[in-house]
C-alpha cells in the first residue's frame, strides 16, 4: 500500500510496478476484516511454520529477546488482496504472509500478523505494538525519514525499510463506464474512491490542485479498500484507486469479473518494504539476511509464482531503496 506518511498518510501506499499477470486461483475470496484485533490464526498460513531456532541457519541473527519469544510480531492492514486477506474460512493469507512464513523458516520463528487500519500501522510500530510492519508498504524517503507527505513536516523518527517487492498504482472503473478516464487528469472533475493514508490518495490530492477552476477531483477516503470498492460498485463514484496487484485482483474476481475494469497504464512504480524502527538494527538486518537467503533457494519465486506476480520480483533485498 502507499500511505502519506507511511505509504498509505504516512507517505502514498503504492502496491506494485508492472505487475503482469495476476493469476490468482479464482477460490480465495476478497473477504476482509477491517477490526483492530490481532489475528488469531496462530497455526494459519498468517504466521511461519514453528520451526526450532535449533534448525534455524538464520537464528543467531535476530536479537535476543525475539529469538527467546520465538515471535516477530507484524503490523497489517489484512484486507489488501491478494497481498494479504482473509480467505472464506477466515485465515490470513496472501503474498505477504506466505513470504514471512518462509523468512520465519530461516529464523526459526512465527510472523503473527495483527490486524489494523493502514494509516496506524507506523505509530503502532513507533509505540512497540508491533515489531514489524509488513502490508504492502512504500518504501519513500518521507517514510524513512518520519515526514508527513501532505505538510512536508517532520513527525517521527521515521522507519528503515528492507525492500521485497516492486509495485505501481492504477485506476478502476465500473466494467463499461470508463468516462474517458486514461490519467488521473482525466479524473478532473469526477469522483473518486481511494484507501486512507495510501499514494493514491495523495496522487489524486497533487492532481486536484491542477484541475482546471470549478473541475476539482472530488475524493472519498475509507479505511480500507474494500469499502472503498463497495462505494464503487454501489455506484457513489466514477472511479477508485489502489495498488496494482490489489486493482487487478478486485477487477477479476468481484462480482465474477463483471464489476470493474482497468483504466490507463500504471504510475509511481516503487518498493514494497518491510518497516522496521531505526533503532532497530539487529532486526532489519536479520529480516535481510532471511529474505536474500528465500531469494537465493527459491522459496521467494515460488510465492511471487503462486500468486501471478513474478513481474514485481526483486534479486536482492535492499535497505531503504525507495525515493
Amino acid at each position: 500500500m502507499t500511505a502519506s506518511t507511511t505509504r498509505r498518510t504516512t507517505a502514498a501506499r503504492t502496491r506494485l510496478a508492472a505487475v503482469g499477470s495476476l493469476a490468482v486461483a479464482g477460490a480465495l475470496i476478497l473477504t476482509g476484516c477491517g477490526d483492530q484485533t490481532k489475528d488469531k490464526d496462530k497455526d494459519a498460513g498468517s504466521s511461519s511454520a514453528g520451526t526450532s531456532t535449533a534448525s534455524a541457519p538464520l537464528a543467531d541473527k535476530l536479537p535476543a529477546d525475539i529469538r527467546a519469544k520465538g515471535v516477530i510480531k507484524v503490523g497489517s492492514d489484512i484486507a489488501y488482496a491478494p497481498v494479504e486477506f482473509k480467505d472464506a474460512s477466515g485465515k490470513t493469507v496472501g503474498i505477504d504472509p506466505d513470504l514471512a512464513d518462509a523468512m520465519g523458516k530461516q529464523l526459526g520463528v512465527k510472523f503473527e500478523f495483527e490486524n489494523g487500519t493502514f494509516d496506524t500501522l507506523i505509530t503502532g510500530l513507533r509505540s512497540k505494538r508491533y515489531d514489524i510492519a509488513m502490508s504492502a508498504m512504500t518504501d519513500t524517503k518521507n517514510r524513512q525519514n518520519g515526514i508527513d507527505a501532505d505538510t512536508g513536516k517532520k513527525v517521527g523518527e521515521g522507519v528503515d525499510f528492507v525492500d521485497y517487492f516492486t509495485a505501481g498504482v492504477s485506476i478502476y472503473t465500473p466494467k463499461g463506464k470508463d468516462q474517458g478516464i486514461k490519467t488521473w487528469a482525466d479524473l478532473c472533475g469526477k469522483k473518486i474512491v481511494v484507501q486512507r493514508g495510501t499514494v493514491s490518495e495523495d496522487l489524486a490530492k497533487s492532481e486536484a490542485k491542477k484541475c482546471p477552476k470549478g473541475k476539482t477531483i472530488s475524493m472519498e477516503a475509507f479505511d480500507n479498500d474494500q469499502q472503498a470498492q463497495t462505494r464503487l460498485r454501489a455506484g457513489g463514484a466514477d472511479a477508485g484507486s489502489s495498488d496494482f496487484p490489489v486493482a487487478a485482483y478486485a477487477v477479476k474476481t468481484s462480482g465474477g469479473g463483471n464489476d470493474f475494469q482497468l483504466v490507463g497504464e500504471q504510475v509511481e512504480a516503487a518498493p514494497y518494504g518491510i518497516a522496521v524502527a531505526k533503532t532497530n538494527t539487529q532486526l532489519r538486518d536479520a529480516l535481510q539476511a532471511a529474505l536474500d537467503a528465500i531469494i537465493k533457494n527459491g522459496e521467494y519465486t515460488k510465492v511471487i509464482t503462486k500468486w501471478g506476480v513474478t513481474a514485481g520480483a526483486v534479486t536482492q533485498a535492499t535497505v531503504n531503496g525507495g525515493k
